[in-house]
């Protein structure tokens, strides 16, 4: 009987080994592909200043951020938070090492973040984010905002999912039709009402924007602009029959063809990779600026977006006169790891911690074991030697429950130097010379 209760805090993952092992080989794959793009690893500490971390965070984030309570007379420690994600962190951390980082400083970051929201399915308080970020020093050409769509998206390829489609929009398009229209005072509540716009019945948006005190041509406008996607081909000349003279539209127009024809470039002709340009994607985070993008996989739209994000002009502006614009995006492992096993979409008799046990049959052969696991060990396998008083039998039942593969070392591999590999799922044996 438990003495008190050692489950983890509502909204924290805490995973079994199998899983966790899976769960760290999506982690890893992620990062070695961010690697292989060309960009390097950082980590930000996880407590900052609020000040900072709060400098320009917007919407709820103020009621969600998690205080660090004092525990010293240390001044320093009076106001301090959890960060809740990592690209505010990252515009402290450029203008903290600017002068020792090259530009583009292309980054990522993959590590803890904390919300403090009412634990849902799939939603933790604690989660892990995988970010990449490209930061200029005063100006940032428009081909970064493709690289880190293009690298996002080969990274999620390790996902069991497949028919990925990216939807790539440009908020100064929205921004400048709002402008237009002489409707900057409610700005901010239309991108809300278009970035939540799938979720509700159509009814539900044109009522929401009719509370706003919009007259019918306007909303006209902005539903016939929400309703426009597609390839850019088919998509630029419905933008230009709104007939905006806006020059933030025009720009919007200009950045986006660009960006979409890099990603025709960078992605080529793929089969199961669709990219289409969707004017239902805002982002909800007011220091997007630019291009924004989210991911789906088709016929797995529950899942919600496998990664997503965005440019910001200039997100360090808070903390020095210095420009830094920037691009970058994130893939929610957390939440995205919860809903592939809840769709039981992970498999997990593959999802063992362990690649290969290797069994002693007595003391006489351990010394022989212990050089097999180490030579196996050199092909980066992850190998455990079980020493147990235990029968045979209960020995490979343990093996079985931890590790794919299981060998038996006695008396005849020691004199022949052959060992069997079986494979503890199907059942085959292949043999081997030491």
């Amino acid at each position: 009987m438990k003495k008190i209760n050692t489950a983890p805090l509502g909204g924290m993952q805490e995973l079994l080994p199998n899983l966790q092992s899976e769960f760290d080989r999506f982690k890893n794959g992620f990062l070695n592909e961010f690697h292989a793009h060309g960009f390097q690893s950082i980590e930000t500490p996880t407590i900052d200043r609020t000040e900072i971390l709060l400098a320009k965070a917007g919407g709820d984030t103020e009621k969600q951020i998690y205080k660090v309570v004092k525990t010293t007379e240390d001044a320093e420690s009076a106001d301090q938070a959890l960060r809740f994600d990592h690209t505010v962190p990252l515009a402290r951390y450029v203008v903290e090492h600017e002068s020792d980082l090259a530009f583009p400083f292309k980054v990522t970051q993959i590590g803890r973040n904390f919300r403090g929201e009412r634990p849902q399915k799939g939603r933790y308080r604690e989660f892990y984010q995988c970010d990449v970020d490209i930061i200029g020093r005063n100006s940032l050409p428009i081909y970064y905002d493709a690289e880190v769509i293009a690298t996002l998206v080969e990274a999620v390829k390790i996902l069991p999912l497949s028919n990925l489609v990216v939807r790539v929009s440009n908020r100064k398009l929205l921004g400048g039709l709002i402008s237009s229209l002489e409707l900057e005072g409610n700005a901010e509540d239309i991108f809300s009402i278009i970035d939540h716009a799938e979720k509700v019945p159509r009814e539900k948006t044109i009522s929401a924007l009719q509370e706003l005190g919009l007259n019918e041509e306007d909303i006209v406008k902005i539903t016939t602009f929400m309703n426009i996607s597609g390839s850019i081909d088919e998509v630029r000349p419905q933008l230009e029959a709104l007939d905006c003279s806006n020059e933030q539209f025009k720009t919007g127009v200009i950045e986006l063809t660009e960006v979409m024809k890099l990603l025709e470039l960078k992605i080529g002709q793929n089969d199961s990779i669709q990219v289409e340009a969707d004017m239902l994607i805002v982002r909800g985070l007011d220091y997007y600026t630019g291009t924004v993008f989210e991911t789906f996989a088709n016929g797995h739209r529950e899942i919600g977006s496998l990664c997503s994000g965005g440019r910001y002009e200039n997100l360090a502006s808070n903390y020095t006169d210095q420009k830094f614009p920037g691009v970058g995006g994130s893939i929610g492992l957390t939440r995205l790891f919860w809903i592939l096993q809840n769709y039981q979409l992970i498999n997990l008799a593959e999802a063992k911690p362990i690649d290969v046990c290797v069994i002693p049959f007595s003391n006489n052969e351990l010394a022989l074991s212990e050089e097999l696991a180490n030579d196996l060990r050199k092909t980066e396998q992850k190998v455990d030697v079980i020493v147990s008083n235990k029968k045979l039998g209960d020995r490979l039942k343990y093996a079985s429950k931890i590790a794919n593969f299981a060998t038996v070392i006695g008396e005849n591999e020691a004199k022949s130097r052959k060992y069997e590999l079986k494979n503890l799922e199907t059942g085959e044996k292949e043999t081997r010379s030491f």
